[in-house]
């Protein structure tokens, strides 16, 4: 049954029926310090505990290996002073979708979302659930490789803990992401003044003839900079959460200007240490960088770099998960996912229908998922979106100047991040084509087969309305409304 503004009475609920047709919206509860949690604990994940080795793979060098990193963390940082514009023009929850639908219409936000929900988000969910996992079990197999079937099981466990949590309760997902964004940054300074004593010590050969190898083709340059760029990824994940952020006109772009130089000033100085304790054919050999550099540098101590790494990539699969089911939520509430997905619980107020969505589909892309084809899969995908949203900027930018602004970013600057996404989406697939680069591409125009009924006709099947009555009655979950105060 249907009551006020469409909204269903609840049975067996713990609220009456007329409280139904109140105005349930998600709670303001991050502040400025869970903000840059968000960003910097998605960011510092499994990346920089693994993407050092593909990074130097690709680019052939020291030397040029930390210029990629730190031409990542310019770039990432361009990319966020652009999405804090767009958060502060268009101040709803949910990202590069929301931003894609108000400046480019309802086709293309839902290739984006459906995209988004099928492939990008639980794709880097299990990505990170994966590396945790290889970490987590990495004790219970010395001196020989982890069991698969352990490794997959372990990240199923992870995502299903994460679900758990972020269903239970927006204050304990966000105070676990302040918890182990500092346990993260203290890992990293451990390897950093690690790095400095060794540097003290003379081990400098890594940095003779720094850039000797270097390759210069712009896939391999491209290829090198998903590997890298994998590791800042989480930098515009606060644009997610934007009804959920106190006083966002503030905030949001505060947040992102401490968090990402912090996070590229750290990333830095962590693979000058990586080189100073290895040469670049013992990093290039190694199956877990940042273990190896235990062996070396810590002794007995180095199992604190496997524990390290397997909260780090906890903490980091965190974030990824609560801003992940958020945008799946928001996609929801506007009409381009099943309606059960936009609605919250009526006491904890979390998003559960969409949180539970986002693991499901993460646990099937854990089962045949291998570490490196995700990033690759990911960084693509993303790379392409993310110009088209910044491209919105732009259109905003120069057609309607007049919108009031509490925050605006010199023109520059999305323009060369919206070059750069270019770069990141051509170079590969012109100097180096692969046949995923193609089933990508088709699969994301796939999404009209399911845009067209369902959305522009608005076809709904009666089953799919009832399914929708009995999972909220068993989810105990009600529709929601824009949080714009």
């Amino acid at each position: 049954m249907m009551t006020g503004k469409g909204r269903p009475k609840m049975r067996g609920s713990s609220i009456q029926p007329s409280e139904a047709t109140e105005v349930l919206k998600l709670k303001r509860e991050i502040g400025l310090t869970s903000a840059v949690s968000l960003i910097a604990g998605t960011m510092i994940g499994s990346g920089i505990f693994m993407s050092p080795e593909g990074v130097l793979r690709n680019i052939g060098s020291p030397g040029g290996s930390l210029i990629i990193w730190t031409a990542c963390g310019l770039l990432a940082t361009f990319g966020a002073l652009s999405y804090a514009e767009l958060g502060t023009l268009i101040k709803e929850s949910g990202g590069e979708y929301i931003y894609i639908l108000r400046n480019f219409g309802s086709f293309p936000a839902f290739l984006y979302i459906f995209t988004s929900v099928i492939v990008v988000r639980p794709a880097s969910v299990a990505a990170i659930s994966l590396s945790f996992a290889e970490y987590a079990v990495a004790p219970f197999y010395p001196g020989c490789s982890s069991s698969p079937l352990a490794v997959k099981c372990t990240a199923i466990a992870c995502i299903l803990l994460l679900a758990l949590v972020n269903c239970l309760s927006v204050k304990l997902a966000t105070s676990i992401m302040n918890i182990f964004t500092a346990a993260k940054l203290l890992a990293l300074l451990i390897i950093i003044v690690g790095g400095i004593q060794l540097l003290i010590q003379g081990h400098t050969q890594s940095f003779q003839n720094a850039f000797q190898g270097t390759k210069t083709g712009a896939g391999v340059i491209g290829i090198a900079f998903y590997q890298g760029l994998w590791s800042f990824d989480g930098w515009s994940n606060l644009n997610s959460v934007t009804e959920e952020v106190k006083k966002p006109e503030v905030n949001l772009p505060r947040a992102m200007m401490i968090a990402i130089p912090l996070v590229t000033f750290f990333y830095v100085l962590v693979n000058v240490s990586y080189f100073a304790a290895m040469s670049p054919v013992e990093l290039l050999s190694s199956s877990g960088v940042a273990i190896t550099w235990g062996d070396k540098v810590l002794g007995s101590w180095a199992w604190l770099m496997s524990l390290s790494a397997a909260l780090s990539s906890f903490g980091s699969a965190n974030g990824t998960f609560f801003s992940g089911g958020r945008v799946c939520y928001i996609a929801a509430r506007e009409g381009h996912m099943p309606g059960i997905l936009s609605m919250a619980h009526v006491r904890r107020v979390t998003p559960s229908p969409a949180l539970i969505f986002t693991s499901i589909v993460s646990f099937i892309i854990v089962i045949p998922g291998n570490f490196s084809q995700l990033v690759n899969l990911f960084s693509f995908t993303a790379w392409f979106f993310y110009g088209i949203t910044v491209t919105g900027l732009l259109y905003l930018k120069i057609k309607k100047p007049e919108m009031p602004r509490s925050y605006k970013v010199p023109i520059i600057i999305p323009v060369i991040f919206l070059l750069s996404s270019a770069y990141l989406v051509l170079a590969p697939i012109i100097d180096q084509p692969q046949m995923e680069f193609l089933y990508v591409i088709l699969f994301i125009l796939s999404g009209a087969i399911f845009y067209f009924p369902l959305v522009r006709y608005k076809y709904h099947p009666a089953c799919l309305q009832r399914l929708t009555l009995h999972l909220q009655l068993l989810l105990d979950v009600v529709p929601t409304e824009k949080n714009m105060d």
